[in-house]
């Protein structure tokens, strides 16, 4: 490394290292469609003004009552999926719920769920989560992704995604996620051979969640976390349940009243949950930061991934770098875990119609109908706090909180004929027969482009989708190409259950025979 470069890593290392001040770059607005705006804000005075459009309070809903008796009595606390179409029978495609201090608008038809993201504005949330907000607060931490809003946030977001998104610079992490499936399939292999059956690979999900663990890591981290060993690392352990007690009371926390608190444990598990987090992914930032300063300093070149790139940017202090990569190490486990939870699903549906030829020539095929019915994010949710909103004849105001209901919408059986079906073949066969074959032409199944959409859409889709797919294609193929998948003799039908991700209710296992 020449020395110009090697001062310049002096100079950003030095920076890292003297505090935590927030350092916010100069980032250029994403171009607003300014008629478009005006027009919308036309319409709705003309319309208000003229009594055309109802409001938030002429939706029908259940009451806060019925809400809760739906969740806790009936049992969808853990079928938040199921309950959207129960309510959606009951009150049709766009109702209001409200439980606790949330008061939420609900779509359900691709085409609510198109209106409402082309009117989420410029900076848009997927909801608000003052309980991060004030952990970050009692830590004096930045605030990062979740939590902060408007021009900080995409500021942030602008120095996060190059790397992330771009599949040119995706495939760069291929070698790296390579060595961490020929683990897992070490692991499986291990886990198989040692069973009574010398075939049966018990609880699934836990081992590809493990997959996916160590996969992110890498990547973010630069560093394996021998999640895939036989003997996993202390440090490993703790930052693995740290995320899942995370995911597990953050929900709780907003649902129960502050005075709750003192009395309920979810709070005190949430702030460890969260201390835990951050203890783990500081010391790791750290580590790789002294090795940077030492390869700079013996005249290498600095060379690294992910972490190497954000820590070499001007545009993210040290307290940035901090929050972030721990908020993409949360978001890209849980990411990646959708994807290997679509590997699950797959290899319980599709291992009947699935020869290895499939596998190798439409992947895709087959995690597009596993994620259609059983939609990694059965909801996602749209704080709209820029612009009032039009949807049909409703008007909403600055503020609302819509709930997009992912799985109702691909459920719907004028979307997808058979909706609770495994069809493959449904996304390849999709064009209209041709004036001069009358078949079926190749080609991807005309639905809505809002009725199946797994990783969102637009500025605020998911970051970490590209690597999630690379690793979820890269375990797939290999497992496949390795293996004949089967179910257990005589196991039972495993239904979904909500737990923010659409998960399997119980274990899944598999047994996995060698293919000759």
């Amino acid at each position: 490394m020449g020395s110009r470069v090697a001062a310049a890593w002096y100079r950003r290392l030095n920076v890292l290292c003297a505090g935590t001040t927030r350092q916010v770059a100069q980032v250029p607005r994403p171009g607003p469609c300014a008629s478009i705006s005006a027009r919308r804000n036309l319409n709705v005075q003309t319309a208000t003004e003229s009594g055309k459009l109802k409001s938030i309070d002429d939706l029908p809903g259940p009451s806060r009552s019925t809400t809760l008796y739906w969740l806790f009595v009936k049992g969808y606390a853990e079928k938040m999926h199921l309950l959207q179409g129960l309510q959606k029978s009951l009150y049709g495609p766009i109702w209001r719920s409200k439980f606790g201090l949330f008061d939420i608008v609900n779509v359900a038809t691709p085409d609510l769920i198109a209106q409402v993201i082309q009117q989420e504005g410029r900076y848009p949330v997927r909801a608000e989560l003052p309980h991060w907000k004030e952990y970050r607060d009692l830590r004096g931490q930045a605030y990062g992704l979740h939590v902060e809003t408007g021009l900080d946030w995409y500021r942030l977001r602008s120095a996060l995604n190059p790397k992330m998104l771009k599949l040119q610079e995706v495939s760069a992490y291929a070698s790296v996620i390579h060595q961490v499936v020929g683990d897992l399939l070490q692991r499986i292999e291990l886990l198989r051979t040692c069973s009574q059956d010398q075939a049966t690979v018990s609880d699934l999900a836990a081992e590809l969640y493990k997959f996916g663990f160590e996969g992110v890591s890498s990547i973010l981290f630069e560093t394996r976390l021998g999640c895939l060993q036989e003997e996993i690392p202390h440090d490993t352990l703790r930052f693995i349940a740290a995320v899942n007690d995370m995911l597990t009371f953050s929900d709780p926390v907003l649902l129960f009243p502050r005075w709750s608190r003192d009395i309920l444990p979810f709070w005190k598990r949430f702030i460890q949950a969260w201390d835990d987090l951050s203890d783990i992914a500081q010391m790791l930032i750290d580590r790789r930061m002294a090795e940077i300063e030492a390869q700079v300093s013996r005249g290498e070149p600095a060379e690294g991934m992910y972490l190497t790139y954000l820590l070499s940017s001007d545009k993210l202090s040290k307290a940035d770098v901090y929050t972030s990569v721990t908020e993409l190490m949360l978001g890209g486990v849980d990411t990646v875990r959708k994807k290997n939870d679509t590997v699950v699903w797959f290899c319980c549906e599709g291992h009947s119609v699935c020869p290895l030829p499939w596998i190798q020539f439409g992947l895709d095929l087959f995690a597009f109908s596993s994620t259609s019915l059983y939609p990694v994010v059965p909801g996602n949710g749209r704080y709209i706090s820029e612009n009032e909103v039009i949807l049909d004849n409703y008007w909403f105001p600055k503020k609302t909180q819509f709930h997009l209901c992912h799985y109702a919408a691909c459920h719907d059986e004028s979307e997808f004929v058979d909706a609770e079906r495994f069809l493959p073949e449904r996304w390849f066969y999709s064009e209209a027969p041709s004036s001069r074959s009358n078949r079926a032409m190749p080609g991807f199944y005309q639905h809505h482009p809002y009725s199946f959409i797994p990783f969102g859409v637009g500025v605020r889709a998911c970051v970490g989708k590209r690597v999630a797919e690379m690793e979820m294609h890269f375990a797939l193929s290999r497992l496949m190409q390795h293996y004949e998948i089967q179910p257990e003799d005589g196991a039972p039908t495993v239904e979904a259950k909500t737990r923010t991700l659409l998960i399997p209710s119980k274990p899944i296992n598999l047994r996995f025979m060698p293919r000759a």
